[in-house]
C-alpha cells in the first residue's frame, strides 16, 4: 500500500450473515421421529412398560408371587395348579409372549432417538466447525491487516525521521545565511 491509499476496513471483506444458534436445540423433542407405533398413548405406555420389566421392583415382585405361588399349591392350601405347575409355566410364557415385543418396542424406539441425537450432534460439530473457520479467516484477515499497518507506520517513522533531519539541515543553513552575517557585520 502506498502512503496515501485508504487502511483497509472490515468492511472491504464480504459480508456474510452469522449462523443462527439455537442453544436449546438439545431440549426440545425431536419432533421429526417416527417411532414405531407413533407416540399416541400405547406405544407410550408400551414402552414404560418394558422398561419396567428390568426393574429390581418387577423382579422382586415376580419372585414373591412364584415363591406364593408355589408354596400355597404344595403346602395345600389350594390345589389349582399342582407340582408341575403348568399354570405356572403357561403364565410366564404369556409373559415372554408379551415382554419380547415390548422390549424390541422399546430397544427400537431408543435406538431411532439416539440416531436423531447423533444427527443432531454431527450437524452442531459441523455448524461449530464453520464458525471456527470463520473466526480463522477473520482472525488471518486482521492480522494481515496489522501486518500491513505496522509496515506503514515503519514507513512514515522512516519519512517523519526523514523530514525532521531535513528541517534541521534547512534551520542550520537558514541560520547561517541569516545570523552569521548579521553577526559579522
Amino acid at each position: 500500500m502506498s502512503a496515501h491509499a485508504p487502511l483497509p476496513t472490515s468492511t472491504d471483506a464480504p459480508a456474510q450473515a452469522p449462523l443462527p444458534v439455537d442453544h436449546l436445540r438439545f431440549h426440545r423433542p425431536h419432533a421429526h421421529l417416527a417411532p414405531a407405533f407413533g407416540t399416541d398413548r400405547f406405544a407410550l405406555r408400551a414402552e414404560a412398560f418394558a422398561r419396567f420389566f428390568g426393574t429390581p421392583l418387577f423382579l422382586g415382585t415376580q419372585t414373591v408371587v412364584v415363591v406364593l405361588w408355589i408354596a400355597i399349591n404344595l403346602l395345600g392350601a389350594t390345589t389349582f395348579d399342582p407340582y408341575p405347575f403348568i399354570l405356572l409355566n403357561l403364565a410366564f410364557s404369556l409373559q415372554a409372549a408379551y415382554a419380547a415385543p415390548l422390549i424390541l418396542l422399546a430397544q427400537t424406539r431408543q435406538a431411532t432417538r439416539d440416531k436423531a441425537h447423533a444427527e443432531a450432534d454431527a450437524e452442531h460439530r459441523e455448524a461449530l466447525a464453520v464458525a471456527n473457520e470463520q473466526r480463522q479467516s477473520i482472525a488471518a484477515q486482521n492480522a494481515a491487516q496489522l501486518l500491513e499497518l505496522l509496515e506503514q507506520n515503519t514507513r512514515l517513522t522512516a519519512q517523519t525521521r526523514e523530514l525532521a533531519a531535513r528541517l534541521e539541515a534547512l534551520t542550520v543553513e537558514i541560520h547561517q545565511r541569516f545570523v552569521a552575517p548579521a553577526g559579522q557585520a
